[in-house]
């Protein structure tokens, strides 16, 4: 790349990159089994950065000396650990700049993809389990608790699906009525607790993190004098 990546887009473009060429190697090739990811979906076993300190963080040294004293499975599910360590590191080196909410949405879209030890074991990616209360909803969804601040929806799923287990249940959109997607943004409103599409509102997570306090449009209507 001719400059490194500096929005959270870029970085993400980057990660995904450098994760394709690593599944590639792990999962397709059968021959020189890697470490290394680059931006271009290219893979390659090679020494270490010489210089120290080196430009970008760099995978484990070593990696590929087990490779026949291993369950070639074992092996496999090693280096797979190893590449995921080394990815995350990358992408939040590359992102040393960002602030607070951009490193949590890049965490977000990172954490919506399988890793690479998953896609190796052939593991299905499981995300967390919701409770009725929130319905399914993605880590790119938000929640308000009453002091207005945002918190990130999976943590709260999981704190209320330990308590309501057998309460589950689907979420509709409090204006088009359409069932949750994983791809899709969600908001509540702090006013009625409904749910709906960040699209049907017109709020994008962006916006949603300088709202103190959502009011749905049935709501606002209803407070208008």
């Amino acid at each position: 790349m001719g400059s490194s990546p500096r929005t959270v887009e870029e970085i993400f473009k980057d990660y995904s990159a450098r994760r394709s060429g690593i599944i590639r190697a792990l999962t397709h090739d059968k021959d020189n089994l890697c470490l290394y990811g680059h931006p271009n979906d290219s893979w390659e076993v090679t020494l270490p950065a010489e210089e120290v300190p080196p430009e970008l963080p760099e995978p484990a040294l070593g990696i590929n000396f087990a490779r026949d004293g291993m369950v070639r499975k074992d092996w496999l599910s090693l280096v797979a650990v190893h590449s995921d360590c080394w990815l995350l590191s990358v992408s939040f080196y590359l992102g040393a700049r960002l602030t607070k909410n951009e490193r949590k949405r890049l965490f977000s879209m990172i954490n919506d993809l399988p890793n690479v030890f998953e896609v190796v074991k052939g593991q299905k990616h499981v995300k967390d389990r919701p409770s009725a209360d929130s319905g399914s909803k993605s880590k790119g969804s938000t929640k308000r608790s009453s002091d207005g601040h945002v918190k990130n929806i999976s943590k709260v799923a999981v704190e209320e699906y330990e308590e309501e287990e057998d309460e589950h249940g689907d979420t509709l959109c409090g204006t088009c009525g359409g069932n949750y997607s994983e791809a899709e943004f969600w908001i509540c409103c702090d006013i009625c607790e409904k749910w709906y599409h960040g699209k049907c509102v017109k709020i994008t997570p962006a916006k949603a993190d300088t709202i103190k306090q959502y009011k749905c449009p049935s709501c606002m209507k209803r407070n208008k004098p």
